[in-house]
């Protein structure tokens, strides 16, 4: 069997809001975020905003106590339970930062459930100030997608994925506009999961006819869960009614290469007396 890959976002799909956002408002740095926003890309301020917190005295276990009160539908961690229980690969595909999301999985529980987390790097450096660095580093050179923002394009870490397991099923889950261009390289026997009513599906709706995936909606977290499970198990019975298919057809196959010859060599059976 070929296998699934579950491929998620992470803010407002796996939690139900944006991690960002979460702890700047936590912490009560609202207004400033607000007022530096227009100046600069969101993954330059994520960082700007970490270099604030430390400055006023903010530390790294303030930061994450607000994450670990980061609101999830009860749903969601039964759904990637079940998934992976059912032998699905789970990937993480998110324009948060790692420091985020390990820490709201390890809280969780769910870390080891997923092999691969592509995002944008955090770390505490030696100061112990959280740094967020970019996926793509943007100073450098361009990723050259103009769908994406300048400091990740999911498009090219799934395109990366479907080289290396390009065999398997794959799932992807996603909200927002970033989650548009990856939506884009799914094939035909893939599945697309957007959210209803947030940006994904709003960019979706304009032209459907150019994702090759087949689309399947949510709305919350119950949703997801009862989609989710639904769609690892119909793909699971259609490629194990392949996967028998296939064998009774190879032994079908086996008889029928016999020769003439070697059927009529077979013994013939004795008389048995009475």
């Amino acid at each position: 069997m070929a296998g699934i890959m579950v491929l998620f976002d992470f803010d407002k799909t796996i939690v139900d809001v944006d991690s960002d956002n979460w702890v700047v408002d936590g912490l009560g740095f609202t207004d400033l975020f607000n007022q530096l926003l227009p100046t600069m890309p969101w993954n330059s301020l994520m960082d700007r905003m970490m270099k604030e917190m430390h400055a006023a005295g903010v530390t790294i276990n303030e930061i994450t106590e607000v994450l670990k009160r980061i609101p999830i539908h009860p749903r969601i961690i039964p759904a990637i339970e079940s998934a992976y229980a059912a032998g699905c690969e789970l990937r993480i595909v998110s324009d948060a930062n790692r420091f985020f999301i390990e820490t709201i999985l390890n809280h969780l529980g769910l870390r080891n459930y997923f092999t691969e987390i592509n995002t944008n790097p955090g770390h505490v450096d030696e100061e112990g100030r959280l740094r967020i660095f970019p996926y793509h580093d943007f100073t450098n050179f361009s990723h050259g997608c103009n769908l994406c923002p300048p400091n990740m394009c999911k498009g090219l870490v799934i395109e990366r994925i479907l080289s290396e397991e390009g065999k398997k099923k794959f799932i992807y889950l996603g909200d927002g506009s970033g989650d548009y261009c990856p939506s884009l390289k799914l094939r035909a026997g893939d599945h697309l999961m957007p959210r209803k009513n947030f940006p994904l599906w709003d960019l979706i709706c304009k032209n459907p006819k150019l994702i090759a995936a087949t689309i399947h909606e949510w709305s919350n977290g119950a949703e997801l869960e009862g989609v989710l499970l639904n769609l690892i198990d119909t793909i699971s019975c259609n490629e194990n009614d392949t996967a028998i298919s296939a064998q009774l057809i190879l032994v079908d196959c086996k008889f029928k290469s016999i020769p003439m010859a070697s059927q009529e060599s077979f013994p013939q059976a004795l008389p048995v007396p009475h």
